[in-house]
């Protein structure tokens, strides 16, 4: 076969495939495949993610597993043949099911082919590109049915047009706010009544919010959230809009399944009085507030940004380091080992910063510093800059290594700062997967939405994610569903010995359940052999603390003769 048949037209661009499938072996697989062949390809393998990655990617067809947990192949495929900009986007089914009436089944329900595993690579690249070009060529004479501004079922506004009308309103300084809203609980409404059941409600209930909003602009930001760009309103106006909100949400019969119900609604607002740099930090301003909503009793909270009182020495010396480009900052670095063995390097990047009188001061000595004086942007872009660095130079001497970099939501909120790290890797002609984001559980619980969004726009890059500091509850569990994630990193509180029962009981729960999502666990802070053992018994894929090695700036730990 000739090989130029395995690629695209070399005027056109890429082919691009969404690939929904709940195992992640056969995610990969697939995946490999499809890159291999100058394909873009990105995988979904949670089904209620699949709109808002269909709506953000824009595949030209749609790779489907038949049996998806919590769903099915037929009833995906049918929610995306309702949307009238996919429509007559290709869907293919790779699956294992070699029932002749399953095909049948899957043709009837709107897919257009249907391959059985196992597929030969060339195969299935050549199947998909066949159809891609078709699809291709009948819709260059075919126009678009649906406004790119607004979702064809609720008529809303899309997560990107109102984030870019709330920065344009923040450049003009019109007064107004953004108000975030959560309906009901999304995980016990979607087990009860079921994925399609469970959106028609959130549709319905988005219709409804746009009438009540009125001239104010709204979006839905994720499975129960919602974004409304209030504008030309003082203060207390707003507040009256948020309360007004929660009451019309709140008391209105929604229909769902021959039935009735009521969601309840929690809304948190920031006033863009409060001077906020771009939409990125007022979306971050008003989630933060939407979760004070949640916990208060009357379901309404307003954005009022942390008191801190920083140290102005240490202030002085933060900014003196940052502007001066000496070595008074510096990182440290602490093996991440794999308890089963293995040469691959892969580093915690810790900062540290030299005082007046030479001593070292920890990061959590001089982080809410960096917080409260509005430095924690630069700051966190100077430990990616120099990581990004440090894996360049390692690359080009063939010595790859990966390494977990902390940030906080304050940086990631920043407009163009996702578009900024993947400028970075592409100069630095870094490896995405090299590069693992730590998100602490405290902040991810409170950002979901923005982080999720960050998420979004560097996994196409290959860049992994880590939620660090996991302890069990029920916010914590959902966001393992939420957020796509390669890593978790386990509370410190599971490396003391001896463990109380309760602890070893949710370790073994946690690593349990992460290891059926696909994720890879890390035990830290671990300085007790007997810890180590525990952790290992427990299941963990990988060790880090002071048992190992202490933070270093030397890069010499010798990974294939650890022992643990």
């Amino acid at each position: 076969m000739n090989d130029a048949l395995l690629d695209p037209k070399p005027e056109e661009s890429p082919y691009r495939v969404m690939i929904v499938e709940d195992d992640r072996s056969q995610a990969i697989f697939a995946e490999a495949i499809l890159r291999g062949a100058g394909m873009q390809a990105e995988v979904v393998a949670i089904p209620e993610r699949m709109m808002e990655t269909l709506e953000r990617f824009e595949p030209d067809l749609v790779l489907m597993d038949l049996h998806i947990p919590g769903s099915s192949g037929t009833a995906l495929t049918e929610q995306i043949r309702e949307h009238p900009r996919f429509a007559h986007i290709p869907v293919v089914f790779l699956t294992g099911d070699q029932d002749p009436d399953r095909e049948l089944e899957v043709l009837e329900h709107g897919g257009d082919d249907y391959i059985v595993k196992p597929v030969r690579p060339r195969h299935l690249i050549v199947a998909v590109q066949n159809r891609i070009r078709r699809a291709r060529a009948l819709s260059r004479g075919r126009q678009a049915t649906a406004e790119p501004d607004r979702h064809p079922v609720t008529g809303l506004f899309t997560r990107p047009a109102l984030m870019k009308a709330m920065a344009a309103q923040l450049a003009s300084r019109v007064p107004g706010g953004a108000l975030m809203l959560e309906l009901g609980n999304a995980g016990a409404l979607r087990k009860r009544y079921g994925y399609a059941a469970f959106e028609a409600l959130i549709n319905g209930a988005g219709r409804f919010l746009g009438e009540l909003a009125g001239e104010h602009a709204c979006a839905r930001l994720s499975d129960n959230a919602f974004l409304v760009l209030a504008r030309g309103l003082t203060p207390g106006a707003l507040d009256q809009l948020a309360r007004n909100l929660r009451d019309g949400i709140g008391y209105h019969d929604f229909p769902i399944e021959n039935e009735t119900l009521r969601l309840r609604c929690a809304v948190g607002y920031a006033g863009f009085e409060r001077g906020f740099s771009d939409a990125g930090a007022a979306l971050a301003a008003a989630e933060e507030a939407a979760r004070e909503a949640q916990a208060s009793p009357i379901g309404v909270a307003v954005y009022a940004p942390a008191n801190v009182v920083a140290s102005g020495d240490i202030v002085d010396e933060l900014r003196a380091a940052l502007a001066s480009g000496s070595d008074a900052l510096y990182l440290a670095f602490q093996p991440v080992v794999a308890v089963a063995g293995g040469d691959e390097s892969q580093f915690q990047v810790l900062v540290r910063m030299r005082g007046p009188d030479g001593s070292v001061r920890k990061a959590g000595e001089f982080l809410a510093a960096a917080q409260g004086s509005g430095l924690m942007p630069q700051l966190d872009r100077w430990v990616m800059e120099r990581a990004l660095e440090l894996l360049q130079k390692r690359r080009a001497q063939g010595q790859p290594m990966r390494l977990f970099v902390s940030q906080s939501p304050i940086t990631l909120a920043q407009d163009n700062y996702a578009g900024w790290l993947q400028q970075a890797l592409e100069r630095a002609g870094v490896d995405g997967p090299s590069l693992v984001i730590d998100l602490r559980l405290e902040d991810a619980v409170v950002h979901v939405v923005l982080l999720h969004q960050f998420c979004e726009q560097l996994v196409p890059a290959g860049v992994q994610f880590c939620l660090s500091q996991f302890r069990s509850n029920e916010d914590a569990n959902q966001l393992l569903q939420e957020l796509p994630l390669g890593y978790l990193r386990l509370s410190a509180a599971f490396a003391q010995h001896p463990l109380p029962r309760e602890l070893q009981d949710e370790m073994r729960t946690t690593i349990e359940r992460a290891h059926r999502l696909g994720l890879q666990v890390i035990g830290q802070a671990v300085e007790d052999p007997q810890a180590a053992a525990a952790l290992w018994v427990g299941g963990i894929d990988f060790i880090q603390g002071n048992l190992v090695q202490r933070p270093d700036q030397a890069l010499d730990f010798d990974f294939r003769s650890a022992t643990l």
